[in-house]
């Protein structure tokens, strides 16, 4: 057999070779050794303002309501204000030798002191760096005057369902405590704010962990422990962390600057569904949805419109809206963003320039349309109730001036627009992204649907205005 052919087989052998997982450690004890003296204890001290002699919460008339007033006039503390001390643990860990420490902000917010508690027992009054509530996390510096034990952050990108890491903090005030567990899940969103993207894990992570470290097996830190989920307050297994590189370029921010400086595009975005993708003529759902845009922002410079579909960020695919978001937030300011938008059944490629994310900017309608004539005439389509926008029916429903459409007065019970959430008081601004912004009357609404089920669609996607902002609603065209 020639040499060439015994290569070949030894090749096919190597490829059909079972890739295997690594194995379970003997021990975990070498790795917490390595770390747990870069993880510290926080303490905090605040002053709290309270009421003393407040009334008892009692039934008015009460026979016992006349007896604690007469009980804390004479003691005269009624309604006096008075002062205590309130103090909270919590963890957090060394990632310069300098005595950088990182924490969570909810561990430190409106502290009056902090103190960090090293692993030798070592204590030491912190200096505040910077916060950033958006992100839950915290920076702050200790002055030992001595060179102090660090870690780094990992790649949080790399850690994958299954692997194995080690929460490290210090749970009820006990002291320093190691838990292992495994990432459970990846990218989890649990409404803590805007740029949420936690790793789960079910090493136990208890009250007074928060702030500590997520290492893993290389002795990383890939994240920063923040909440749990649980109805008992204490470990049940489903822990989030929030993922090293998103956390590693906000405190350097906040280590340089004391704040966080972000990208801001102008824009409310909101989930793509299956119904709208289809509406909108997508082969899948995904990319970022546009609900409005700010005039006068980055977005409306560089022409992006409202039920534009941004499905590329510069170079990023946008899986979904929640991507974009920390996507642009982590984008560099004045840089020009090559943007790629469906619209119109096809890909657009637009530009813009990102400015700075002011925590006070809000989204706002730009007012630029006019009232559209009153139309006495009402319609009925797709389960709904059509009239026309009139000066009574922005007073009745304390609509904006410059919101302009169709208003729908009925939704038909059981219909998908009921379903869907579509409900008396709403406007209809919008039928698709080929519409025009406020130009509808029902009669024109009416004709661009029935034209639409002639066509066969099966979705027809609306603009509507509702509780001061604007949503894409995607309905079914089986209605009456």
């Amino acid at each position: 057999m020639s040499l060439a052919i015994l290569v070949f087989l030894a090749m096919i052998a190597l490829a059909a070779r079972p890739v295997l997982a690594a194995p379970v450690p003997d021990s975990f004890a070498d790795l917490a050794e390595k770390v747990a003296p870069a993880v510290v204890n926080i303490a905090t001290t605040q002053t709290i303002h309270t009421q003393r002699g407040v009334f008892p919460d009692l039934p008015p008339g009460s026979p016992f309501e006349e007896f604690f007033k007469d009980f804390l006039e004479r003691r005269g503390d009624q309604g006096e204000e008075q002062e205590r001390e309130a103090t909270s643990l919590g963890s957090g860990f060394i990632i310069d030798k300098s005595g950088i420490v990182v924490t969570n902000n909810h561990v430190i917010d409106d502290a009056e002191e902090i103190v960090v508690k090293l692993s030798n027992g070592e204590e030491y009054e912190a200096t505040l760096l910077g916060k950033d509530k958006l992100t839950d996390l915290a920076v702050l510096k200790i002055d030992a005057k001595k060179d102090l034990p660090y870690i780094e952050f990992g790649d949080s990108d790399s850690a994958r369902v299954g692997d194995w890491v080690m929460a490290i903090g210090n749970p009820y005030g006990l002291g320093g405590s190691v838990t292992v567990g495994i990432v459970s899940a990846r990218s989890r969103q649990i409404q803590m704010g805007p740029y949420d993207d936690f790793i789960q894990t079910d090493a136990a992570i208890n009250r007074g962990n928060s702030g500590g470290p997520l290492i893993t097996m290389d002795g990383k830190v890939v994240g920063i422990n923040s909440a749990i989920f649980s109805p008992t307050g204490g470990s049940v297994g489903i822990g989030f962390s929030i993922p090293s590189n998103q956390a590693a370029p906000v405190v350097a921010d906040l280590r340089a600057n004391g704040k966080v400086t972000r990208g801001w595009l102008g824009v409310s975005l909101q989930p793509m569904t299956d119904e709208t993708a289809e509406s909108l003529g997508l082969d899948e759902t995904k990319g970022a949805l546009i609900a409005s845009v700010v005039d006068g922002d980055p977005a409306a410079k560089g022409g992006v419109k409202a039920g534009d579909v941004i499905l590329t960020f510069d170079g990023q695919d946008i899986k979904d809206e929640s991507v974009l978001t920390r996507v642009v937030a982590g984008t560099e300011i004045g840089k020009p963003v090559k943007v790629v938008v469906w619209r119109n059944g096809k890909k657009k490629t637009l530009t813009v320039e990102l400015v700075e994310r002011k925590d006070e900017e809000l989204l706002a309608s730009d007012g630029s349309m006019k009232q559209q004539p009153a139309e006495p005439a009402a319609e009925t389509v797709a389960g709904m109730e059509l009239s026309a926008l009139t000066d009574d029916a922005r007073s009745n429903y304390g609509l904006p001036e410059d919101v302009n459409g169709v208003l729908v007065t009925d939704v038909k019970n059981g219909s998908d627009a009921a379903k869907k959430g579509i409900r008396p008081g709403m406007v209809i601004t919008q039928v698709g992204q080929e519409g025009q912004e406020g130009a509808l009357t029902p009669v024109s609404l009416k004709a661009k649907i029935t034209d639409m089920k002639e066509k066969s669609q099966k979705f027809v996607l609306l603009r509507v205005f509702v509780q001061d902002r604007y949503l894409w609603i995607p309905v079914q065209l089986n209605e009456d």
